[in-house]
């Protein structure tokens, strides 16, 4: 596969360059912050020879989203500075395999943690809830197993189906060509789209649902102390942790938006966002 050049691509404007550094302050920023996470846990993990259900989720989800920034932030540069150097085999494939990967990983074990201080924390008398508070502990490897091999097989079947449409299409470097090709190319992408959007959703209901059921039982709990005429820190507490669930559930969901937003432009667009 030949390279050729493109007049624009060696001028880059001062929007590009504007837009790329916000970005990487951005992903450096949210990398910092996972770097910190893991590296709390981690010394935490070698004084206590241990780590607790709750250390290990988190753990997984600062390694899994400090790596996704990291090939996100790469894949938005290179498409953005270099595209010529992203749209070569296997490059694509694999940058947008990997990064799948990564994004499901994280989402995933988002839902973990939240299926788990829910399970942890409300407090509801159905036997199967109980039996689920009694036995979370020894489900959660079993649950960050399961999220991370879903999210390979995702990144495989990326992968595969990108690998396919892009033999078949795309044998073109140039910018120009790439944006012609790629909506030829575009109608093999489906079961990605279908893919990724289905994880998103299934997920976000998840995590809404666990949510909910926490802000019910926590609701209902402090109902009862006031009630029983019992005021002062503990109430104070539950209205303090309601609020930071709602704050959380109007975050998420604003992420969830913006992700299907990012997918539906994506898939009627010529460039993949």
């Amino acid at each position: 596969m030949e390279l050729c050049d493109s007049p624009d691509q060696s001028n880059v404007t001062a929007y590009r360059a504007t837009v790329v550094a916000i970005v990487t302050f951005e992903a450096f920023a949210g990398m910092w912050i996972n770097a910190f996470i893991i590296f709390v846990i981690c010394m935490a993990w070698v004084k206590k020879k241990t780590l607790n259900s709750n250390e290990k989720i988190l753990l997984l989800l600062g390694c899994s989203r400090f790596w996704y920034l990291c090939i996100s932030s790469l894949y938005y540069f290179l498409s953005v500075i270099h595209p010529n150097y992203l749209y070569v085999h296997p490059t694509f494939q694999l940058i947008l395999s990997i990064q799948s990967f990564l994004n499901y990983s994280h989402l995933w074990v988002s839902v973990c943690l939240c299926v788990f201080y829910c399970i942890k924390i409300a407090s509801f008398q159905n036997s199967f809830f109980i039996y689920l508070k009694v036995k979370i502990d020894r489900m959660v490897p079993w649950l960050l197993l399961g999220s991370e091999l879903f999210s390979l097989v995702i990144g495989i079947l990326v992968y595969e189906i990108t690998d396919k449409a892009f033999n078949k299409n795309l044998s073109y470097t140039c910018q120009g060509s790439i944006w012609k090709a790629s909506i030829r190319v575009n109608e093999h992408f489906f079961p990605v789209f279908f893919i990724t959007g289905f994880g998103f959703v299934t997920s976000f209901m998840a995590v809404i649902f666990s949510d909910l059921l926490l802000l019910f039982s926590l609701w209902r709990h402090k109902h009862n102390m006031q009630t029983n005429s019992m005021k002062g820190l503990s109430v104070d507490a539950h209205i303090k942790a309601m609020k930071s669930i709602l704050s959380f559930l109007v975050m998420y969901s604003i992420n969830f938006v913006f992700l299907i937003l990012t997918l539906s432009y994506s898939r009627f667009k010529t460039k993949i966002m």
